[in-house]
């Protein structure tokens, strides 16, 4: 007998639906699963006899082949355990076929027969909400993250018997509940209320967070710029339903939301230590799963200890700062993720980290500190539209028991700047003033005359390349929307050649 169970798969973050046939013939006693298995699948055959057995049913003696189509597709994972055991029952009659067919069923079997957790569920209902299926069957470990998908009916089971019997009407399971999204009770963990002192910095943050703008923070050690980036994500405006959607995609995909709340609430931070490989940043590995940028998707990737990244790391991120995603080529697997982050990276002025402090000395020569420093090569400066220098922070500041402007006060200010930016874009294909191009530079940047002056006083000055002359007028498009103008003014554009102005100091003329 022949028996068909929908599932699905996954290329990168796109879903696929993979019918699972199973057949059980008269004949040598074999398990055969064919259809471009990958090793996980193929170990599925004695998982699901275990489960099969152990949940109360017979196993037949008998031919099975459980194929997977489409077969010219590589399959992985663990993900179609449940639906080869639920077509094994079907096919020999313990569950009826009218019923079993209906659903799409996702899941890895334990030897006891329950059911666990998979990746990559959410893109996968979403990609069959699009091609108009609504049933699904799925671990009650990744119940939550489709609580957000509207039309979709998900069945939570926690063992192969539960699922059998809900397949014959024996037993009622409530559907997952559909929850309408909202961004209001997000926490963080830092404030910008708590930094003392560093004002100028504070205020390129703020910058940068309203534009989407990368930002490099050079200066001592214990000068607050850890502290300050970790507040960044509190002054990003609250995340909406889509942007939520998109992000835990690609944490599902990457298997790291699971359990009670697999829904992603506030901006991502991913802080990656500078030991990280050029796979674990940009992604790759032998599934080609997403790396840490496209975990950032949407919030902060923060590199701490910029220079004491590997070049050619640093060299990675080039492409995929300017063009919003990356694409991970392998041998076995290609996809194409999302990679719209903002990069927030720190530094030591020098190895010791004393340069410039007003407290230390430091014990650095000349050549190793231009050879610290050009670890960041110029391409990838050009790549960050801020830059700024912290320097010690001085006694009275730290024991001032003034507070600054808090986090939620600087958000609503970002949040209004960026809602300016959203309907300027409506129609340009993109949101913020950091994906502007050339073309849209040339009729959304207008100068003021006077500032226009400025600009060209400065060009040579400050030796800036054409694509570092393009992120100054971004960086002042940014300013002046947090200011409330329409065109470009001379204050913008000094307060934005001004987040250039420490290139010369640290990288020479």
């Amino acid at each position: 007998m022949l028996a068909k169970i929908m599932s699905y798969g996954l290329i990168g973050l796109s879903g696929y639906p993979v019918t699972v046939e199973v057949d059980i013939s008269v004949g040598a006693v074999k398990f055969e699963t064919v259809g471009l298995p990958d090793n996980a699948i193929k170990e599925s055959r004695e998982r699901v006899r275990s489960a099969v057995i152990n949940s109360g049913f017979d196993f037949p003696s008998v031919h099975i082949v459980a194929n997977l189509a489409p077969a010219d597709v590589k399959k992985e994972g663990s993900i179609y355990d449940l639906p080869i055991a639920v077509g094994l029952l079907t096919a020999g009659g313990e569950i009826p076929v009218n019923e079993s067919e209906n659903w799409i069923i996702l899941g890895e079997l334990a030897l006891d027969g329950s059911v666990r957790g998979v990746n990559g569920v959410l893109p996968m209902l979403l990609d069959a909400r699009e091609r108009g299926y609504k049933q699904v069957i799925l671990p009650k470990e990744n119940a939550a993250e489709v609580m957000y998908i509207e039309g979709i009916t998900a069945i939570p089971v926690s063992s192969l018997s539960e699922a059998a019997l809900f397949l014959r009407g024996i037993k009622k399971i409530q559907p997952q509940p559909f929850i309408e999204w909202h961004s209001e009770g997000a926490e963080y963990d830092a404030d910008f209320a708590l930094i003392k002192g560093q004002q100028s910095a504070k205020r390129a943050a703020e910058v940068a967070a309203a534009g989407g703008h990368n930002i490099l923070m050079i200066g001592t050690p214990g000068s607050g710029k850890t502290m300050l980036a970790r507040s960044i994500p509190s002054i990003l405006p609250p995340l909406s339903g889509d942007e939520a959607l998109e992000i835990t995609k690609i944490h599902s995909v990457a298997g790291i939301v699971r359990g009670a709340n697999n829904i992603v609430t506030v901006r991502p931070f991913r802080t990656p230590h500078h030991s990280a490989s050029i796979p674990s940043l940009v992604g790759g590995g032998t599934r080609a799963l997403p790396g840490e940028i496209s975990l950032a998707h949407y919030g902060v990737l923060f590199l701490d200890e910029f220079a004491e990244f590997p070049k050619n790391v640093l060299e990675a991120l080039r492409q995929p700062m300017e063009d919003g995603y990356i694409t991970v080529t392998r041998t076995a697997a290609k996809a194409e993720y999302p990679a719209d982050f903002m990069l927030v990276a720190a530094m030591n002025p020098c190895p010791c980290g004393n340069f410039g402090s007003r407290t230390k000395q430091c014990r650095c020569n000349k050549y190793q500190v231009e050879r610290y420093r050009n670890r960041v090569s110029g391409p990838v400066l050009d790549r960050i539209d801020i830059h700024v220098e912290m320097t010690d922070v001085a006694f009275e500041e730290l024991s001032s028991k003034q507070t600054g402007e808090s986090s939620a006060v600087i958000r609503e200010r970002v949040t209004s700047a960026r809602e300016v930016q959203r309907k300027r874009y409506l129609n340009d294909g993109i949101m913020l003033n950091s994906q502007l191009n050339s073309k849209l530079i040339k009729r959304y940047c207008v100068l003021e005359r006077d500032a226009e002056k400025l600009v060209e006083l400065s060009f040579e000055k400050l030796n800036l390349s054409a694509r570092a002359y393009n992120r100054v007028l971004k960086v002042a498009r940014t300013i002046s929307d947090l200011a409330g103008e329409i065109n470009i003014s001379r204050s913008a554009v000094a307060e934005a050649l001004q987040y250039r102005a420490i290139d010369s100091k640290y990288w020479g003329e």
